[in-house]
């Protein structure tokens, strides 16, 4: 009988296989590549423009703003699609086909209401820059 931890072995010799060939590679690469630093190869490049000033600029809060908005209604539409595929399922299981309609009608409230409150704040009003968010 093979003991247990043998079973494991066939595992073993494939993670060690997939590593032993990802760092032949790159070992492979390292040694047969051409190796001349010369000052374009070192310059920073961002589609054909000069770097100009400091790579550290600050980011108005608005762009990160902006990203938690996306973040935000992004998963607005990961609690809608599973009531959307259960919709013609919802009398079997709430007893109701109108439970759940108003139940994302709720949830689809609050929803707008947390939109309203980000256009009267001015979020996504990009067009002029204030301090005061």
């Amino acid at each position: 009988m093979i003991p247990y931890n043998w079973q494991y072995l066939p595992l073993l010799m494939q993670i060690v296989a997939a590593f032993g060939l990802g760092a032949g590679m790159v070992a492979a690469s390292w040694f047969v590549g051409q190796h001349r630093n010369t000052v374009t190869k070192l310059a920073p490049y961002e589609c054909g423009i000069e770097a100009v000033g400091d790579a550290r600029g600050r980011f108005s809060v608005r762009f990160y703003m902006a990203a938690m908005l996306f973040i935000l209604f992004d998963v607005e539409t990961v609690f809608m699609m599973p009531w959307a595929v259960i919709y013609r399922k919802l009398p079997a299981i709430t007893g109701s086909r109108l439970f759940g309609f108003w139940e994302m009608l709720v949830y689809l409230g609050f929803v707008g209401v947390g939109l309203y409150y980000i256009v009267r704040k001015g979020i996504l009003n990009w067009s002029q820059d204030r301090a005061d968010l």
